[in-house]
């Protein structure tokens, strides 16, 4: 399937001067032979040519931090969306996309790209989620090839390679320079639980695609998470015996909802003992000013690997890197949750020194490495959020500020009005650190998913049993001639002859129809009883209980409207239907109307390992569904099932609990 690469492995990490990328033609280079020295006037032309770049484009101390790190490389998120979903990159509860307009735009992300490489950045690289989601993906290389002329030195892109395959050689064609794919396992059944979902087949073919195209660098990412894939690293380093090739082992890092747990982390120490003992003459390769990656090679093979340590070694104190979020927001460190919104501000109609002035007020408040003893109870957004993708969480204020939902703009010169520097809510890994004032209560987990993100169901064979307590109410809104057939005192059509039921109106025959599947209240008690008895049957992951007691009532309520509402609080209610439907409320009444309803009751009671509030809840909702079912000849287009609740459990470990009262007036 693979075929050799092209370029060397070291390539990328040479040193050698990029004439192109210095404003010279390519004709105008003369051709050597591998090993060779350029012409003497070839290399003094490039340094000339260096230099003059280099005194009409300083280095911006905009993008030079408090400890004097250069900030020259730029992550660009293109988009939220991803065709995958890996565990330790997605909750497992998934995410909630922004509105569509909160994404910036092509011409968005080209201003800002344009005024981060005017400041110095040579180097940029784009991201997602998964930036071949993108449509205008390849309109955006285009675009940034022509920022060359500014100082920008290479284009490269991280993908998972799902659906690269066939857009690869119009991207490389239009600028692409060096690619990373993310794989972490060779196996397709376990890639489709790292992943849930499939596509192992397409990443490979992708990686050979890439592998014969004119890029600059082919590298793979593959996190390592122990007891999964741990013991796949050699089959991965024989990836690089003929192929030109660098492999990169990636500590398994804590993001929001990524279940991280230090046991699961291997140390690349540990990582690299492993291949020594099989690879004894293994060998360190030179690294790359600000790389990631310490790199190595094993003699005779034509690739290399490396490890990316943020965990065990981290690479801090030479960082180079700033990230933009695919929703505008600047984040200049992946650890930290603080980030500057650049698309509020432009939006706003700031100017290029505007925005200067609030990179740089981000870059100043980068900080130092947590380590992994405080990483790990950071507030963080998971790793697919670093591209932009919100939870449903609460924005926590800055240390000081107001705890009000408006949050607090940092003092500019100029339109500080919209500038928000932020800190995310997320999952809080410890509960052994002290809380903070701010700090972000952690977010619950979803027990009926196992690490992976497959349904499992929850063990509770270590649990005692105690007795269980749950009560479930919910409500069906009815108009009020389905109230009147619930209610009211009903005798048979004794008078009417057997073949009179024609000269009937539509209303009484409707009427006729449900007084003849019975009295309502009490089928649909029996339904409940039957429906909670088979709760296990109709949830999946449900355990199946031996229950000591259940009650069900169905009670129909009227709503009396308050005078000279003008109908509003009705016209609320989903009971006020339109006069020309069957069964209106209140016809012709015009101001006041009346809201009718069943309240449907049910307490469940076991003693047993764990609650009864699904059997509660189930009992409850049959119920209803068997009233609408009773009613629907009559009322089928007005009524309304809600406000299915839990009212009050007792018993198992989280307590008891009673809800607040609801007022149905």
């Amino acid at each position: 399937m693979f075929r050799g690469c092209r370029l060397g492995p070291n390539r990328a990490s040479s040193g050698r001067v990029d004439l192109k990328s210095c404003g010279f033609r390519s004709t105008s280079v003369p051709r050597v032979a591998k090993g060779v020295c350029d012409e003497p006037v070839v290399r003094t032309r490039a340094k000339e040519k260096l230099v003059q770049i280099e005194s009409e484009r300083p280095f911006s101390p905009t993008l030079i931090d408090s400890f004097q790190r250069r900030h020259n490389y730029l992550r660009i998120s293109l988009t939220e969306r991803c065709n995958l979903r890996c565990f330790y990159c997605m909750p497992s509860e998934g995410v909630e996309l922004s509105p569509r307009e909160h994404i910036l735009t092509d011409d968005e992300v080209i201003r800002l790209s344009k005024l981060f490489v005017r400041s110095g950045v040579t180097k940029i690289r784009l991201t997602g989620g998964e930036p071949t989601v993108r449509k205008s993906l390849g309109d955006i290389v285009v675009r940034l090839k022509g920022l060359r002329k500014f100082g920008l030195e290479s284009i490269g892109m991280t993908s998972n390679g799902i659906a690269l395959e066939r857009r690869l050689s119009s991207l490389v064609e239009n600028g692409l320079t060096h690619l990373n794919l993310s794989l972490d396992t060779l196996d397709p059944f376990k890639f489709e639980i790292m992943t849930r979902r499939r596509g192992h087949d397409a990443v490979l073919r992708s990686l050979d695609t890439a592998l014969t195209s004119n890029l600059q660098s082919v590298k793979l990412n593959v996190v390592v998470v122990h007891g999964l894939n741990d013991h796949e690293v050699h089959d991965f380093l024989e990836l690089t015996r003929d192929r030109e090739l660098s492999v990169r082992f990636i500590e398994f890092m804590p993001f929001a909802g990524n279940k991280w747990d230090k046991r699961k982390m291997v140390p690349s120490a540990e990582l690299l003992a492993r291949i020594r003992h099989r690879h004894p003459d293994v060998m360190k390769a030179p690294d790359e000013l600000n790389d990631t990656a310490r790199s190595f090679v094993i003699p005779g093979y034509k690739g290399n690997f490396g490890f990316i340590s943020s965990m065990s070694d981290h690479f801090c104190s030479s960082c180079n890197r700033l990230r933009l979020t695919a929703d505008g927001q600047i984040k200049v460190c992946l650890f930290d949750a603080k980030e500057i919104s650049l698309r509020d501000r432009m939006r706003e109609g700031a100017t290029d020194e505007e925005l200067q002035q609030a990179i740089g007020l981000a870059v100043q408040g980068k900080e130092k490495h947590a380590g992994m003893e405080g990483i790990d109870v950071e507030t963080n957004r998971p790793m697919i959020l670093i591209g932009g993708v919100r939870v449903n969480t609460t924005f926590t204020p800055l240390r000081g500020a107001s705890r009000s939902r408006k949050r607090k703009p940092i003092l500019l010169p100029s339109r500080p009005g919209r500038l928000r520097l932020r800190s995310l809510a997320a999952r809080a890994f410890s509960t052994n650190a002290p809380c903070a004032p701010d700090a972000v209560h952690p977010r619950p987990r979803l027990t009926h998913l196992d690490d992976s993100g497959k349904a499992s169901m929850v063990d509770v064979s270590q649990k005692e049993p105690t007795k269980r307590r749950a009560v479930a109410t919910g409500r069906i809104y009815i108009p009020e001639v389905a109230y009147d057939l619930t209610t009211a005192n009903r005798s048979p059509l004794k008078s009417l002859e057997p073949n009179s039921a024609e000269h009937l109106s539509p209303l009484e025959k409707a009427k006729a129809k449900v007084r003849s599947k019975g009295d309502v209240l009490t089928v649909a008690k029996l339904a409940a009883i039957m429906g909670c008895k088979r709760t296990s049957d109709l949830i999946p992951l449900c355990h199946p209980l031996q229950l000591s007691h259940i009650a069900v009532t169905l009670h129909p309520e009227v709503h009396p409207s308050t005078s000279g509402s003008s109908g509003q609080e009705a016209q609320k209610d989903p009971s006020a239907a339109s006069d020309s439907d069957v069964g209106t409320t209140r016809q012709g009444r015009g101001v006041d109307r009346t809201a009718f309803s069943i309240l449907c009751r049910a307490e469940v009671t076991c003693g047993g390992k764990t609650g009864v509030e699904m059997e509660a809840l189930t009992a409850v909702s049959i119920g209803l569904l068997t009233v609408w079912d009773m009613l629907k000849a009559v009322a089928g287009k007005e009524m309304t099932i809600g406000d299915i609740v839990v009212s009050s459990k007792e018993g198992g470990k989280s307590g008891d609990f009673q809800r607040v009262q609801y007022q149905t007036s």
